[in-house]
Parts: structure tokens; C-alpha cells; sequence
């Protein structure tokens, strides 16, 4: 009899997909235990060592390292394992930049709330947020009840900003700036890569309150005299005044078209005459057919975090920026990881 399975590029991405999520765990599984760490500092431990190293009972610890085998983050050699590269250029670390973060935090927040996306998408709001206490329409508002997990989750997002951020401190319009507002910018990670790349440059850091215990994360600890924080709601307090330039960076694309004005204008509002806004977030193709980063933060905004917003393309923010009344308004485009970086100035 012929074989069943179909074979071929589009087939054999369509079988990763099948079983992506239960890879994906798996990896995230090895993270959290700290087997990637454990085998970068121990290259070549055999099963025995590990079994030792994560606690993890024996048939299920053989379970989980053929799944992460499978997925191609760990390789197998005469019962020898080590991390592949890509695992141990990613993973192998607990520094802020490492993906392990990522990976967890997706693990514990992101995916379990996937489970009621039909329900969501029907229902037209962020059904997944009911598994969250409290009576805010965000997910953002909510994980304020949980400190342990809102950390978790600061830590998951400033890891990817650490990842596809170089793009964003090297563009040159940052030189002139002397002043920056940060709205959303969470633990300050992305305003420390810009003030060490730009020496004269000072920050204000706008973001609800519960994140400001968060504000001077690691990468934020040098540069304490050079960081204002300011707390607030993005919609009913107003904006810092004073500062010449204002950044979003992955804060837009949370939100409706209605809200993405509301707080453009906010911006343009407190912006002197030649003040610039910087938008730093997630484009999809013009077409809407491209873009896995894109296509997954879309769904996790509209499941879970806000019932509403997605990586738009860069059209959509340059016809905002002009609606509200921005000039010499520009995109780069096919930035790392779907960025796309989009400038306006106020005459």
C-alpha cells in the first residue's frame, strides 16, 4: 500500500504545526528546569546527570528530552546530550536578553488563553481574560493582582525587546533628541539601550503605576540619573510635557484605530514645533497575508490582552499619524522580527 502521508515543503510544515504546541511546551518545560543553562555549563551529560539536575521523574524526564530532541533544541549523540546551536545561542542563559524568558512567559500567559479563541472571535472581546481576577478590560490592568505573574510577564516582554530592539537604537533620528517621553516603556529596557547609545539624551518613562516597581529594571540601573518616572493611565492622565520627541514602541498595536488617534494626538499635544513621534511595533504585510509574529500577537490582543488592536501595517500608522496632523511622515520597513519604524514630526 502507498504510503498516507503526503510529502513535500507544505506538508511537512503543516506536520510542525500539528505538533508545534506541544513542542513549543516542551522547550519552554527545558527552560524553566534549567536544562539548557545545565547543558551549556555540562556538554555531553548523559540521562543520569539530568535525571539528578531536574528532579524530574524518570520515564517523563525521557519523554521530555525526545520531545526537545524533536524540535531540534537539544541533539542526542551515544546517549550523550548537548544543546544545538540555536539553543545555545538562545536559550543557554538567564540573562535579560535570554529567550528562555520569552519562552516561559508565552508558556504561563500567552498560549494557555489560545484554547478559547473561537469563543473569542465569535464573542468580539477578549473572552480569556475571565481567568484573570479582577474587573479590567485589559490584560495589562489585570496581572497588577498578580504581582508574581506581572513579573514574569515584564520579564518575558523586555527579553524579545532586547532581541529586536537594535534596529530601533540605531536609527539616527534619535541623535538630536535631548529629551524622550517612553509611553508604555514597562521596565525601561528600551529606554537604557537608547541612552547608552545616545549619551545626551534623558528619558521619561510613562506607564501604569503597578509597573513602576518595575521601572528600573537591570538594564536600567546606570542610567538613574537620566530616567524621570511617571505613572499614569495612557487614556485619562495626561501626558508629560516637556520632553522633544515621544516614543511608542510596541505599545500601539494594542489598541483600536478610535484609541491609536486618541493617544497620537495626546502625543502631538505635549510635542514643542519640530518635535518628533517615533511608533517602533509589529507590521503585517499590506496584503495581510505575511508575518508569523504578526499573526500571533494579532490573535493574543484580540483573545486575551485587549479585545481589540493588531500588528497593522505600515499604511495604517502613516494615514494615523496624518490624520491627527503629523508632516513629514515616513516608515522603514522590513525591520527585524516584522518591525517597522514610523516617523512623524508636528509643524
Amino acid at each position: 500500500m502507498p504510503s498516507q502521508q503526503k510529502s513535500g515543503p507544505e506538508y511537512e510544515r503543516f506536520d510542525f504545526l500539528m505538533n508545534a504546541p506541544a513542542l513549543f511546551n516542551a522547550a519552554a518545560t527545558a527552560a524553566e528546569l534549567g536544562i539548557f543553562i545545565f547543558l551549556s555549563e555540562n556538554p555531553g551529560s548523559d540521562f543520569a546527570s539530568l535525571r539528578k539536575f531536574t528532579g524530574v521523574p524518570e520515564h517523563q524526564l525521557r519523554v521530555l528530552l525526545q520531545a526537545v530532541c524533536a524540535a531540534g533544541l537539544m541533539e542526542r549523540t551515544d546517549g550523550a546530550y548537548r544543546n544545538s546551536a540555536v539553543a545555545q545561542d538562545l536559550l543557554a542563559s538567564d540573562e535579560p536578553d535570554s529567550w528562555a524568558h520569552t519562552l516561559i512567559g508565552w508558556k504561563e500567559i500567552y498560549y494557555p488563553a489560545f484554547g478559547q479563541m473561537t469563543k473569542a472571535l465569535k464573542a468580539g472581546t477578549n473572552t480569556a481574560l475571565e481567568s484573570y481576577p479582577g474587573d479590567e478590560p485589559t490584560l495589562y490592568k489585570r496581572l497588577t493582582h498578580n504581582p508574581e505573574l506581572e513579573a514574569v510577564f515584564h520579564k518575558a516582554m523586555a527579553a524579545f525587546t532586547l532581541a529586536s530592539i537594535n534596529d530601533l537604537v540605531e536609527r539616527e533620528e534619535f541623535a538630536a533628541v535631548t529629551n524622550l517621553l517612553d509611553i508604555g516603556g514597562g521596565d525601561s529596557t528600551t529606554t537604557a539601550r537608547l541612552l547608552e547609545r545616545h549619551p545626551r539624551m534623558r528619558s521619561t518613562v510613562f506607564d501604569q503605576p503597578s509597573v513602576s516597581r518595575l521601572a528600573h529594571g537591570k538594564e536600567a540601573q546606570k542610567f538613574l540619573d537620566r530616567i524621570d518616572l511617571v505613572t499614569g493611565d495612557f487614556f485619562d492622565t495626561p501626558f508629560p510635557k516637556g520632553s522633544d520627541a515621544v516614543l511608542f514602541s510596541h505599545v500601539l498595536g494594542i489598541f483600536s484605530a478610535e484609541q491609536i488617534v486618541t493617544l497620537l494626538k495626546k502625543a502631538y499635544d505635549v510635542l514643542p514645533p519640530g518635535g518628533q513621534v517615533f511608533i517602533y511595533d509589529y507590521n503585517v504585510t499590506e496584503d495581510e497575508t505575511k508575518g508569523i509574529y504578526g499573526a500571533r500577537l494579532g490573535l493574543y490582543f484580540n483573545i486575551l490582552a485587549s479585545g481589540t488592536g493588531m500588528a497593522y501595517p505600515a499604511e495604517d500608522f502613516e494615514g494615523w499619524l496624518t490624520e491627527v496632523g503629523f508632516e513629514n511622515v515616513r516608515t522603514v520597513s522590513e525591520l527585524d522580527y516584522e518591525h517597522g519604524f514610523h516617523i512623524g514630526v508636528k509643524p
